[in-house]
């Protein structure tokens, strides 16, 4: 049995999660919650960054970050979300980035905003990072994912779902053939609403 540290509101757990459903391995991993915040979690002893999510193996060795156990999870199924194809698969790489990239941002707005008192607020720091977002969704709303679900897919759908859970749901109006896409996308990956937060 592996041990998945999480958080539920964690795109990036999210996306190990959906990626454990899609390769058949959710009975062998069980999901144990974690605090990045609390010094006398185990969390800090399983990965030395304090972050999750981090997966713990049976023989106690921890893998971390999502990118890693994602690869993981599908090396052990024999591999069905990083295509072996090199176009097809540096393309999922690609938008694994993009996907993780939106939830780098969005997770610096988040800690700004709801962190840090309202006085040292920075809306510099946070006009930069929606720049960033913004810039990403216009590319993907111009080219939305296409194909068979790949790690890309995934990452792009967990960082849309991050928006929806902490900023409303805003980007919803500017880009309707996104909203199509991630509509698409959670009737073909049940798991995405399951692992809403």
């Amino acid at each position: 049995m592996m041990i998945l540290r999480y958080s539920p509101a964690s795109p990036y757990a999210r996306k190990i999660r959906i990626v454990a459903d899609l390769v058949g391995l959710t009975a062998q991993v069980d999901v144990v919650p974690a605090s990045t915040t609390d010094p006398d979690d185990t969390l800090r002893s399983q990965n030395p960054l304090g972050k999750i999510p981090t997966l713990i193996l049976a023989d106690g060795t921890a893998l971390y970050d999502s990118r890693v156990i994602a690869e993981y999870l599908d090396h052990l199924s024999g591999g069905k979300l990083f295509p072996s194809d090199p176009a097809r698969r540096f393309e999922a790489l690609r938008l694994q980035a993009l996907g993780d990239g939106i939830n780098d941002a969005a997770l610096l707005m988040r800690y700004e905003t709801a962190m840090r008192r309202p006085e040292l607020r920075d809306q510099e720091a946070i006009d930069l990072q929606q720049g960033k977002i913004d810039r990403a969704l216009a590319v993907l709303e111009a080219a939305p994912p296409v194909g068979d679900i790949t790690i890309g897919q995934i990452a792009v759908a967990c960082a849309l779902g991050y928006l929806d859970l902490r900023f409303e749901g805003a980007w919803r109006a500017k880009y309707p053939k996104l909203v199509a896409w991630l509509g698409d996308f959670s009737a073909r990956a049940p798991a995405f609403e399951a692992t809403k937060a």
